[in-house]
């Protein structure tokens, strides 16, 4: 059983910057990927950026990309989202989610919120204008 645990949400000015943390713990794990999705009020849970624990080929989503970067730290299990450039829009609960299985990096899954087996609790961002 993998357990995320996020940190770094808080609230910023538009233009200003956040960076969220998600450090993955357990027993005799692998990590296929870790990713961020985040969920407006009355809204769907949407990707925003994905790394492959393997390749370390970095994804986003068209609305974060260029504004928003993911790391990771192997050795400690951690993936970062580094949030720049940012708007209202991007108000949020902010959620890690990691895959531990392997069909999580085939084509587009690691996109997909259902390649994720492992979430965290989530850490609200609000942008102020």
């Amino acid at each position: 059983q993998v357990q995320l645990v996020e940190s770094g949400g808080g609230l910023v000015q538009a233009g200003g910057s956040l960076r969220l943390s998600c450090a993955a713990s357990g027993r005799s794990f692998r990590l296929y990927a870790m990713g961020w999705f985040r969920q407006a009020p009355g809204k769907e849970r949407d990707f925003v950026a994905a790394i492959s624990w393997n390749s370390g080929f970095e994804y986003y989503s068209d609305s974060v990309k260029g504004r928003f970067t993911i790391s990771n730290d192997n050795a400690k299990n951690t993936v970062y989202l580094q949030m720049g450039s940012m708007e209202p829009e991007d108000t949020a609960v902010y959620y890690c989610a990691a895959a531990t299985r392997k069909k999580a990096t085939n084509g587009d899954a690691i996109y997909d919120k259902d390649g994720y087996n492992t979430w965290g609790q989530g850490t609200q961002v609000t942008v102020s204008s």
